[in-house]
């Protein structure tokens, strides 16, 4: 795929269009930014990153839910660490609620909710890329959902529904410190995650 340059002001470090199902990473220094783009709309990227500096301090879903406030994230929320370090800031987003709490598919799951698998899952995904930062199935928790939308029912009921993204909405996360960005463009065909058809996303790095 060939793009012009979408951003203005910025000098762009690196330019990946992550395919359908695949996991991707990037070491980002302080400063950095990171847009993830949704090509085709309803396209879910689990998302996790890391201190680059100190590995185990790593996003955290709970700190990140009480020190924003909120279960669903969107511009100016930041994702924080276990340490209650801020790692990424949301600094510009098109689409808005981000899920925190649903956290990632993987074959074992869908065969107890669905009796099938997709043969992959974000699971396996991260696993997979964490291998080439010396990381492993340990380091994996509970991860941001970009673009996937999980409503809360004043039951308490959860559930994914359609996402709300449409072709070109975008999330640009700032690097607060040095990170290790990983994601999981999702695999899922079994559910409305990647509205039941995945598709590729488009990874940018750029330096302000």
């Amino acid at each position: 795929m060939t793009f012009t340059n979408p951003i203005e002001g910025g000098t762009i470090l690196q330019d990946t269009v992550v395919p359908e199902g695949e996991p991707w990473s990037a070491k980002l220094a302080a400063g950095d930014v990171l847009r993830l783009v949704d090509l085709e709309g309803q396209q879910a990227v689990d998302f996790l990153c890391y201190s680059f500096d100190d590995l185990a301090d790593r996003y955290n879903a709970a700190n990140t839910i009480k020190l924003n406030g909120n279960i669903y994230l969107g511009q100016g929320a930041a994702l924080w660490s276990v340490r209650a370090r801020k790692l990424m800031t949301i600094i510009e987003d098109t689409c808005g609620f981000h899920d925190t709490i649903y956290g990632c598919c993987s074959v074992e799951v869908d065969d107890v909710r669905f009796g099938k698998n997709n043969g992959n899952g974000c699971q396996g995904n991260f696993e997979r890329e964490l291998t080439k930062h010396g990381l492993d199935q340990k380091d994996i928790v509970a991860n941001v959902n970009f673009f996937m939308r999980v409503p809360v029912a004043e039951s308490g009921a959860i559930g994914i529904v359609p996402g709300i993204s449409k072709p070109g909405d975008y999330v640009s996360l700032r690097a607060e410190q040095d990170v290790l960005a990983v994601l999981s463009n999702c695999p899922e065909c079994l559910n409305n995650a990647a509205g039941f058809k995945p598709t590729p996303i488009r990874a940018i790095i750029y330096s302000t």
